[in-house]
C-alpha cells in the first residue's frame, strides 16, 4: 500500500506537469502551495491551478471509485466478469445525460438538474428499479438482479440511441460524453463528488471481511454469522452510489472497474480486506495515466478517455487471462 500510494503521488505530479506547457515540478509544487495561500498569480499557477490540478485529482477519484466498485461487484456476485455497470447503473445515467442535452431547451427542471444532477439521478434510480424488480421473498437473488439490470440497462440504451436519432445535430455531444472526458474538469465537480465518495468508499472498505466470507457460499456466510441479505443490499448500494458519482461527473469510462480489480487480485491475492484498499490506488493511477494519454497523443487534438481505457484495458485484460490460463 505505501508503494502503491507513492506511485500515485509520482503519476498525480508527472500528470500535472505535462500538457501544452511543460511545468516543472517544482514549479508545480510552488503553485499547489501559492494555490492553498489563495495567491493564485502568474500564467503557471493559473494552469496549474485552475486547468491541470482539477483534472488529475478529478480523473483519481473517478478511476479510484470504478476500481473499487468494480471489486465489489464481483466479490458480491463471486463472478470474475462483473464490473461496475452490470445493474444499468451506465445505461441510466447515458439516459439521463442525453435527456439534459436534447431536451433541456423544452424542459425547464432538466436544464436545473444539468448533465452531472440528470446522470446522477437516472443512474440512481435505474440500479433501485433493478433491485425493485428482482426482489424476491425479502431477498435479493444473484440471477434476478442481474437478469434485471441487463434488460433495463439494454431497454435505456435503446431509449438513449432514440435520443441520438432524434437530434441528430446533438448526437455527437451526447456520443462524446457517453466516452468518457475529464475535458471539463473544475474544483465544482470535485468537490461533487467527494461528499459521495467518501461515505461509500468507507462502506466498502469495512465491509472486506464480510466479502472475505461470502465467496464461501451465501449458505456458508449465513452459517458464519453474515447477515447475507443485509450485507449484499448495502454493498450494492454503496458501489452503486460511487459509480453513479463517477459516471455523473466523468461520464461512462469503461474497463477500469473490471481491469483493475484483476491486476489486483493477480498480484497481491483474493482478500478483499487488501484487494478493495488497493484496488481503489490502483484505479486512481490507471485512470490518471489514461487521461494523460487522452490528452497528449493526438495533442491539440483530446480523445475520449473511454478510448484510451479501451484499447489499453482490453488486450492488457487478454493478458491477464492468458497468464491465469498458463499458471
Amino acid at each position: 500500500m505505501v508503494l502503491s500510494l507513492a506511485a500515485l503521488g509520482v503519476v498525480v505530479v508527472a500528470a500535472a506537469s505535462v500538457g501544452s506547457v511543460k511545468v516543472e515540478p517544482g514549479a508545480l509544487l510552488s503553485a499547489v502551495a501559492d494555490g492553498v495561500r489563495g495567491q493564485v498569480h502568474g500564467p503557471v499557477d493559473t494552469i496549474v491551478w485552475q486547468l491541470r490540478l482539477p483534472r488529475v485529482l478529478l480523473a483519481a477519484l473517478v478511476g479510484s471509485a470504478l476500481a473499487l466498485a468494480g471489486a465489489a461487484f464481483q466479490g458480491v456476485f463471486r463472478n470474475p466478469l462483473a464490473d461496475p455497470y452490470l445493474l444499468g447503473a451506465a445505461s441510466g445515467a447515458g439516459f439521463g445525460a442525453s435527456a439534459v442535452l436534447v431536451l433541456a431547451g423544452s424542459v425547464p427542471w432538466l436544464t436545473w438538474l444539468g448533465v452531472p444532477g440528470a446522470a446522477f439521478a437516472c443512474a440512481m434510480a435505474t440500479v433501485g428499479a433493478v433491485m425493485l424488480l428482482a426482489r424476491r421473498d425479502g431477498g435479493l437473488p444473484v440471477v434476478s438482479l442481474i437478469l434485471a439490470g441487463v434488460v433495463l440497462g439494454s431497454s435505456l440504451s435503446a431509449a438513449t440511441s432514440f435520443l441520438m436519432l432524434a437530434a441528430r445535430d446533438r448526437a455527437a455531444g451526447i456520443l462524446s460524453w457517453l466516452l468518457g472526458s475529464f475535458a471539463f474538469a473544475s474544483w465544482e465537480r470535485v468537490l461533487t463528488v467527494v461528499p459521495l465518495l467518501v461515505p461509500a468508499a468507507a462502506l466498502l472498505l469495512l465491509a472486506g471481511r464480510a466479502l472475505d466470507v461470502m465467496q464461501l457460499g451465501e449458505e456458508s456466510a449465513a452459517q458464519l454469522g453474515v447477515p447475507v441479505e443485509r450485507v449484499r443490499l448495502v454493498l450494492l448500494a454503496a458501489a452503486t452510489l460511487a459509480t453513479a458519482a463517477a459516471v455523473a461527473v466523468a461520464g461512462v469510462i469503461g474497463f477500469v472497474g473490471l481491469v483493475v480489480p484483476h491486476a489486483v487480485r493477480l498480484a497481491f491475492g483474493p482478500r478483499h480486506v487488501r484487494l478493495l484498499p488497493l484496488s481503489a490506488v490502483w484505479g486512481a493511477i490507471f485512470l490518471v495515466l489514461a487521461d494523460l494519454c487522452a490528452r497528449t497523443v493526438l495533442a491539440p487534438a483530446e480523445l475520449p478517455v473511454g478510448i484510451v481505457t479501451a484499447l489499453v484495458g482490453g488486450p492488457f485484460f487478454l493478458l491477464l487471462l492468458r497468464r491465469q490460463r498458463g499458471a
